[in-house]
């Protein structure tokens, strides 16, 4: 690539890096602050899973992903543990989304026993589980499944005659092997086969319930058949996003370097990485509560900002305001004459 294509490169990995930081902070704040008893459904514990792993996206994998292009220079078991931070999160992204389509599948189809099952307790440890999960299969490549031999001796001979450590680039410690048998068939395939099949079966369970339902019963159908699209969007646009770089991975596999280019795998790297930018997005747009959330924070900011340059009417109404809301909660919900 020539030097202006790589400096178009990182200015678009810097924006997609900054709009991965604030979109998925601000849908964690939606759903902690905005919308607090949402905690206590399980999807949204699994939504604020995925943007906590968006979020890291735009901390640590892309920045990564920008210095691992040969532009540092450490050892080879540090390049190693670098470059498996990708995985973790990609992975944790994976998982996430396999245990939102499970608990939408599992609310549709034994609604009876899905209160039982799904606590606030259980989700939160079903949680913990897909991080750890992906710590496991993110870091695989340290127990051994590795590629950096040449890393290692060039790595050897240069610090035989100088100081410096060779560059560190993301192939040159991760097998190719690896990255198609196991990472993209393996962890990322499959499971997006599994929660294709939920998603199948749930689009279709609502579907006929739909055409048996009274109308009473349709309108909450209705609502969770929309919940169900969006987040079926979120699960296809992270296919749309991921596979073009997996698939650039299978061409370097089996034809060698010579298959993609440079700037064509730069091209998918940052699609997969837009992939974490654009999941706020959809959220806004798709999930009501979401919306009313960013609603309400933003208010909050908007009458705190009005605050701050010392506007006394609009601060002297909010505690008007919460003052009626306080006296009114005290008198039962009754307001007071």
């Amino acid at each position: 690539m020539t030097d202006w294509s790589w400096v178009a490169y990182t200015v678009l990995e810097v924006l997609i890096a900054i709009s991965c930081f604030l979109g998925n902070a601000l849908v964690v704040c939606a759903v902690c602050i905005g919308i607090r008893d949402s905690l206590r459904e399980p999807t949204f514990c699994f939504l604020v899973s995925l943007a906590v792993a968006d979020f890291l996206v735009g901390v640590a994998a892309v920045p990564l992903a920008v210095l691992l292009d040969g532009w540092v220079s450490v050892t080879p078991d540090l390049c190693l543990l670098l470059s498996c931070v990708v995985l973790v999160l990609t992975q944790a992204s994976v998982l996430s989304l396999l245990a939102i389509s499970v608990d939408r599948y599992l609310r549709l189809h034994i609604p009876l026993r899905y209160k039982a099952l799904a606590t606030q307790r259980r989700t939160w440890m079903a949680v913990s589980v897909c991080w750890t999960l992906s710590c496991i299969l993110g870091f695989t490549p340290l127990f051994g499944w590795r590629n950096y031999s040449s890393l290692t001796s060039d790595f050897t001979n240069t610090s035989s005659s100088s100081s410096i450590s060779p560059p560190c680039t993301f192939l040159s410690v991760i097998s190719l092997p690896f990255m198609v048998y196991f990472n993209f068939l393996g962890c990322v395939m499959a499971p997006l086969l599994v929660m294709t099949l939920l998603y199948t079966q749930i689009f279709r369970s609502l579907q006929g319930r739909l055409k048996e339902s009274c109308p009473q019963a349709q309108a909450s159908l209705l609502r969770e058949k929309r919940l169900a699209c969006s987040l079926a969007l979120v699960l296809i646009l992270f296919a749309g996003c991921w596979i073009p770089l997996h698939l650039m991975n299978c061409l370097l596999l089996f034809q060698g370097p010579q298959a993609v280019t440079r700037g064509t795998l730069y091209t998918g790297i940052l699609l997969s990485h837009a992939n974490s930018a654009v999941n706020p997005v959809v959220y806004a747009c798709r999930i009501p509560k979401i919306q009313q959330a960013y609603t309400q924070i933003w208010r909050r900011f908007i009458v705190r900002l009005n605050c701050c340059h010392g506007d006394k009417q609009v601060c002297q109404s909010i505690k008007g305001s919460r003052a009626n809301h306080i006296e009114t909660c005290g008198s039962g919900g009754k307001s007071t004459p």
